[in-house]
């Protein structure tokens, strides 16, 4: 099941498509921390990790926040 986040620039809106188990990178984030995993969405709510926390810990973030790891 595939996941639509929204993003603005500054002058469109660009519709990304995320799949869960995709790469994902908050806006602003650091270049030594490495990408998060995206584990669903639901609404305006995602949920990530990283692969060192193991699969029973999460993070709930903004979709607005995501973008696609390069």
């Amino acid at each position: 099941m595939a996941t639509l986040i929204h993003r603005a620039q500054k002058t469109n809106n660009v519709l990304e498509l995320l799949y869960p188990g995709s790469f994902v990178k908050l806006r602003n984030q650091p270049h030594d921390l490495p990408p998060f995993q995206l584990i669903q969405c639901r609404g305006e709510r995602c949920w990530v990790r990283q692969q060192a926390w193991g699969h029973q810990v999460h993070w709930e973030v903004e979709h607005r926040r995501l973008t696609a790891a390069a």
